[in-house]
Formats: structure tokens, sequence, C-alpha cells
């Protein structure tokens, strides 16, 4: 009596969790005649080079790191965002990750999407040794420029890790604290530490100027994060500048000449 074949449906089902070119189910669906077996096969070589890629680019991402955990240290990833917002705080992200740190989407934040954000934060904190976030007001930045107020969130983000680090790797910014640094320039493209910074900083702020759309409602904060977007400017030019605006920055300022030549 011929047995009847395993149905498409259970083929799929069944492979869910290969992870490896060299398994030895792929070598029978390889042999399936079947048009369905066939797609089936070329898409799951397709995940598993993606896939590979990934965690080749991930250990790559790790280069920085290494060193540093083979000498027993502990290196704290630095990352900002919000420089160049109208409105809102910028935020700064300090992470220390551990020798073991297993996620190998953690990537810079501007090449993921905001679920994907969203699905890694928890995971980065989950795994982390320490986790910091520096804040600079946007009284700051009127006060002492966006450079400035960006590197004093920087040290605040520094400062506040629960475990001292004995170095820093920075996304291209000198931190003033007393610490061997690291500056590389796209940073958070090249260390796995400063875009886990990277993504836990977006996120916070993105939460942040989320709330405070509830607060300052009119300007699409929750969208445009506070960037000068047309429904921001709509908002700035029919609702005036708000306590989150950075009133140095242009066209906030021209608001606030013309409101007080009025």
């Amino acid at each position: 009596m011929r047995t009847k074949p395993v149905s498409l449906a259970e083929l799929r089902q069944q492979l869910t969790d290969v992870t490896s070119a060299s398994d030895p189910r792929l070598e029978a669906l390889a042999v399936d005649p079947r048009k369905g077996a066939q797609q089936l096969l070329t898409k799951l070589k397709r995940q598993l080079a993606r896939r590979e890629a990934a965690e080749e680019a991930f250990q790559h991402r790790l280069h920085y790191e290494r060193p540093f955990w083979a000498a027993g240290q502990q290196v704290a990833g630095v990352d900002e965002v919000g420089r160049g917002p109208l409105a809102g705080p910028v935020v700064t992200g300090a992470v220390i990750l551990p020798s073991d740190f297993d996620i190998p989407l953690v990537n810079d934040s501007k090449q993921l999407t905001p679920k994907e954000r969203e699905a890694l934060y928890p995971k980065i904190l989950a795994q982390a040794t320490a986790v910091s976030i520096g804040i600079g007001s946007p009284q700051l930045i009127d006060q002492i420029n966006i450079y400035q107020a960006t590197r004093v969130a920087m040290q605040r983000a520094v400062l506040g890790l629960g475990v001292a680090p004995d170095h820093l790797i920075v996304d291209a910014m000198q931190i003033p604290v007393d610490l061997p640094q690291t500056r590389l320039i796209k940073g958070d493209a090249k260390s796995a530490s400063v875009a886990a910074a990277s993504i836990v900083a977006k996120v916070y702020r993105d939460h942040l100027m989320a709330a405070y759309d509830r607060l300052y409602p009119g300007y699409g904060f929750a969208k445009n994060a506070g960037y000068g977007t047309a429904k921001h400017l709509n908002g700035l030019a029919d609702r005036g500048v708000t306590p989150i605006h950075r009133r140095t920055f242009s066209p906030v300022q021209k608001i606030i000449a013309n409101e007080s030549r009025s």
C-alpha cells in the first residue's frame, strides 16, 4: 500500500524550526517533485540566507566590544536622538551589553521600522547589563545650544548607569566624563552597544513625544516627533509656541518674533 505524501501545509508546519542549510529535511524537500515543495524550499533558503547575513553583520558589530570583554571590562555604547526637531528634548541612551548578548536584529535605529524598534526595546532592557537615559531639555538647548546640550545629556546618561563602565563607544561626539572613549562616525551602524543605545533613546523619546501630543494637541507630535512637518508648522502658526518648543530654532524663533511685534 502506497504511503500518502505529507501535504504541503504539513510540510510548512514541520519546517518552521529550520535554522541551517545543512538540515537533512531540506535534502528530502529538494527531491520532492511537487511545485509547491520546490517553492517552499526556495523560500526557506532565502530566509536562511537572510538570517545568516544578519548574524554575520551582527557579529561584525561586536568588533569594538570584544577586546574589552576579553579583558574583563565593561564597555558602554552611547547615542543620541532628537538633535534636529523644533520641539521636545534631545534624548541620549547609554547601554552596557554583556559578552553573551545575542539579539542579531539590534542595529542602527534609523534602519529599523517603528514596530521593530518597539519589539527590540524590551529585549535590550532584559539582556543589557545596564541601561540609562539622559535628557537635554528644550530650555537647556536654548541656553547652551543643541551640540552642548547633547554632550550634557550624554554625560547624564553615562553617569546614570548603575554599573561603572571602563570605556565608552560613542557615535561621533566627545562626552565630558573622565573615561577613555572610542568615537565612531555612524557608530550606531558599527557597534552593537551604540545601536542598542540608539534604539533605547529613540523608543523612549517617541513615547515621550506621544505623551506631549496628548498634552499639546494640534502639532502632530506623536507622528512627527517634533520635526518641522507641515502639520507641525501649521500648528505653530495657528496655536503658537508651547513650553516644549526650542525657542532658538527657526521657524519657532520667527513665530516668537512675529508675536512680539503684534
